[in-house]
């Protein structure tokens, strides 16, 4: 993992890797992280035992001076550990700043559903091949959350389903600020916000900030 890594940086031409510092630690009750403005828990949750999972994401909160992001595989069981894991952050003083426009409970009800989103991923044709695959990508589900130090201006609302497009309107889930879930419909009445609507995607805030409302809709 760590020569992955290390090969990735190299790769992104990111100023500032070529001095990065890769260490290799235990995860457990006596896991010490140095402080960072950054840190991120990716795929890493559903490989640990659940005391493992909660002395990482308590490491975390403690380490990060900036912002925590974890992500773990779009399905009920990587959101539940998404959910655990954003309950520690909020009792730790730490703000959720995406998905949820809010740091309050979660307005899905258990069992019911669960949040997620999805990334067009390429595959290489190695990837192809281990995957018994034929198309030359796949969309990724993923669960996440960026939680910071510091509260954030969160967005009025968030798209949480892929956008259903109709006939002269738009259908929109969300999750917003006030802390439910909410339906919306944007037709061509909303001008500028129907534009938007048409252009947005799942995962998006709501609404953007470049489209405001015509004052006659």
């Amino acid at each position: 993992a760590l020569a992955v890594g290390r090969e990735l940086a190299e790769a992104s031409g990111l100023p500032g890797l070529s001095t990065a510092r890769w260490e290799r630690a235990r995860i457990g009750s006596a896991l010490s992280l140095k402080s960072a403005d950054l840190v991120t828990v990716s795929y890493v949750l559903n490989e640990l035992t659940p005391d493992d999972r909660r002395s990482l994401v308590d490491a975390a909160a403690d380490t990060a001076a900036g912002a925590v992001v974890i992500v773990e595989p779009g399905t009920p069981d990587g959101y539940a550990r998404i959910i655990e894991a954003r309950d520690r952050l909020v009792a730790a003083g730490l703000h959720i700043a995406a998905p949820c426009p809010h740091s309050a409970a979660c307005p899905i009800e258990p069992g019911t559903d669960w949040c997620h989103f999805s990334a067009r991923v390429s595959r290489s044709s190695l990837h192809r091949q281990v995957k018994g695959g034929s198309l030359a990508y796949e969309d990724e589900k993923f669960s996440y959350l960026a939680a910071t130090r510091f509260a954030p201006d969160p967005a009025p609302a968030r798209v949480v389903r892929r956008p259903q497009i109709r006939k002269g309107q738009v259908l929109l889930e969300l999750c917003t600020a006030q802390e439910q879930l909410r339906r919306e419909t944007v037709s061509k009445r909303h001008g500028v916000l129907y534009r938007a609507a048409r252009d947005a995607e799942w995962g998006d805030p709501w609404p953007p900030h470049s489209a405001e409302p015509d004052p006659a809709s």
